[in-house]
């Protein structure tokens, strides 16, 4: 018996260290992708292990109506690296929970139905969340979805502020668009909708799931244009490739958030895994040290590729080069003859988001790649 979610990669991984991967030749691949953002400390962290051997040993699964002190802990933590005015957690297992946590909270906190998000946008494949989702290869099978979803042209400020009105529960947005393309947002359309949701009386969801946690440059993208949202989501490396996601909401959202839970919200286990991530990534500074060397490593593609690909952009360790064609035959022999891990966004951009950890001479071996392949 075999699954049939995804389509296997030619390689059988079978061991992590760092931004390395190993397979079962003992050939060594740099993780350029950190498995779609999952693990922003590398592959088998010291204190990540550690934390899960530790609790592992005492207590792995409580229902979520007992208290637990490594549960109780985590909600102070994301409460304190939240950005200002966000206070609430609601823990799950994935960014297409949390999502679909953030609509239903808009609409019981709102009493509205109205969803408005954008072209390009990702959100999850869960039913709601799947519903505020762009492309339609991933909808077609599951239709009819949601009703009283709006898409408006990401970036178009005269758009998106048309559409936010009486009715509106949520605009949901990523700061940067992943799947999308590694598209930023600029400041002035974040602003424009921050204000115009709140004139309105609706919540602003800023989807972090892939952004967050100092992808950007900052431990929220969120916070490179001064922005607040009314909920925040987060999760793949939240757990540094444990099973994780987290819904911050303000106080208004919290309060009327109708009745909605998760068996596995808080799993003691994930939780100290969530926690030692957390704490790593603040101790260390490492959103400063994704800042530093996205900027390296966009300077160098920009030296090396020019004017041989159409754009290169990003945010921090968050970038996207968009190529004339054939973005996974490139991913192909990134692997196979480089022994580069990276990932596609759309057809035609090499998608990079190795983990934070990741120093001038690894950035160095990918532009040096990339150079030759596209050669």
């Amino acid at each position: 018996m075999s699954g049939f979610v995804y389509s296997e990669k030619p390689i059988e991984i079978v061991e992590g260290d760092g931004p390395y991967l190993y397979d079962d030749n003992g050939d060594e691949y740099l993780d350029m992708g950190a498995s779609y953002a999952c693990v922003p400390l590398g592959h088998g962290h010291d204190r990540v292990t550690d934390a899960i051997t530790t609790q592992l040993l005492d207590l792995t699964y409580v229902q979520g109506s007992y208290p637990v002190a490594v549960r109780s802990q985590l909600y102070e933590t994301l409460g304190h690296v939240a950005p200002g005015g966000i206070e609430k957690v609601w823990l799950c297992n994935s960014g297409t929970e949390a999502n679909e946590a953030a609509l239903k909270f808009a609409r019981a906190a709102t009493g509205n139905t109205k969803i408005i998000t954008t072209v390009g946008g990702f959100h999850g494949r869960t039913m709601g969340a799947l519903s505020t989702t762009w492309k339609d290869k991933y909808k077609d099978p599951y239709e009819p979805l949601l009703e009283n979803v709006e898409f408006v042209q990401y970036g178009d400020v005269d758009a998106i502020t048309t559409a936010i009105d009486g009715n509106t529960a949520a605009v949901i947005i990523e700061p940067v668009q992943g799947e999308g393309g590694i598209n930023p947002a600029s400041p002035n359309f974040m602003k424009a909708i921050r204000e115009t949701t709140t004139e309105a009386g609706a919540a602003l969801i800023l989807d972090e799931v892939q952004t967050g946690l100092g992808r950007t440059g900052k431990l929220w993208a969120c916070e490179r244009v001064d922005v607040v949202p009314d909920i925040l989501t987060s999760a793949k490396g939240l757990g540094n490739g444990l099973p994780i996601g987290a819904t911050l909401c303000r106080d208004w959202i919290a309060e009327e958030y109708g009745d909605h839970a998760s068996t596995f919200s808080g799993n003691p286990l994930i939780s100290v895994a969530a926690e030692a991530t957390i704490s790593t990534i603040t101790d260390e500074n490492l959103p400063i040290h994704a800042a530093e060397i996205g900027t390296y490593l966009q300077k160098q593609l920009e030296a090396e590729l020019g004017d041989r690909v159409r754009d290169i952009r990003g945010e921090g360790l968050m970038v996207g080069v968009e190529v004339k064609r054939g973005a996974n035959r490139i991913l192909q022999e990134l692997a196979i003859n480089h022994r580069v891990l990276a990932l596609p966004a759309g057809r035609t951009v090499v998608r990079l988001l190795p983990p934070l950890i990741i120093d001038k001479n690894h950035a160095d071996h990918v532009v040096d790649a990339l150079g030759k392949i596209i050669d």
